[in-house]
């Protein structure tokens, strides 16, 4: 199947999946990497919009939501194998649903970095990507968020760096911080989460920028607070077929801060 053909008769659900939602070109959603986050409350914001425009698929991507201690993850360690371990996920899940080829839309350290990674290992499965806040290609946070104090106020204010401005969106962020504080505290949660975020010298080799022929479209908040934009800009330049969007007023959590400008850059740039 092609990201322009629709038609095809959907399968059951695909344990740690959202249900399928919309019709047209088959878009896969791929979550941030904060503690405890899933699909369902990552893309909450814009799913129904972008579902107005695009079949899309949203997994719980491996050491988190449904999919903390999932098969695949035993002796991983540091974002790069988590990247590639995440690709093969995804790669299983096309399979799955019988999909030969769809459009991704990659967030941060954890969907970005495993879009990078899918990009590299698998290009014919994918027709145009979007990659958020650097992709994970910048440097590791010089601290574990939230675990070192593992409260509802630290993920309060783990949330609240997502977003230019707390103030537009409290009650959001109120309701985040218990949703993500009980899935953050499952079992093997925090020790996935801790080998994600490893320093790792050797093992898995990072992927190469230039290699990838797809088209991206890399988006950066301007107000980003986690990763500056100079991280997507290098990203940017370095990509064959890459180009840069930096949304004005926005955070790391662009389609938050503007889902409208998200929706609307995300659906031009993958239906061109």
């Amino acid at each position: 199947m092609t990201p322009q053909e629709a038609g095809r008769s959907r399968p059951g659900p695909v344990p740690g999946t959202m249900p399928e939602e919309g019709a047209g070109p088959v878009l896969v959603l791929l979550h941030g990497g904060g503690p405890g986050v899933d699909a369902a409350s990552n893309w909450a914001a814009v799913r129904t919009r972008l579902s107005a425009r695009f079949r899309c698929l949203a997994p719980d991507l491996l050491g988190f939501g449904t999919q903390v201690g999932g098969d695949g993850t035993a002796g991983l360690r540091g974002p790069r194998a988590w990247a590639a371990a995440r690709a093969r996920q995804v790669l299983m899940l096309l399979d799955q649903h019988g999909l030969d080829r769809v459009h991704v839309v990659g967030n941060s350290a954890a969907g970005g970095a495993a879009a990078l990674a899918l990009l590299a290992a698998a290009p014919d499965r994918v027709g145009r990507a979007v990659l958020m806040g650097g992709a994970g290609t910048g440097p590791l946070p010089r601290t574990v968020p939230f675990y070192d104090e593992p409260t509802r106020a630290s993920m309060r204010a783990t949330l609240g760096r997502l977003v230019a401005d707390e103030s537009a969106h409290r009650d959001l962020l109120d309701d985040l911080a218990g949703v993500r504080l009980a899935q953050a505290l499952r079992p093997g949660a925090e020790e996935a989460f801790r080998s994600m975020f490893a320093e790792v010298t050797d093992g898995t080799p990072p992927v190469d920028p230039g290699t990838i022929a797809t088209p991206v479209l890399a988006l950066h908040g301007e107000r980003d607070r986690v990763q500056p934009v100079e991280v997507s800009e290098r990203l940017a330049a370095a990509l064959p077929d890459g180009r840069l969007e930096v949304v004005a007023g926005a955070g790391h959590w662009i389609h938050v801060d503007r889902p409208d400008e998200f929706c609307t850059l995300v659906g031009e740039f993958l239906s061109a």
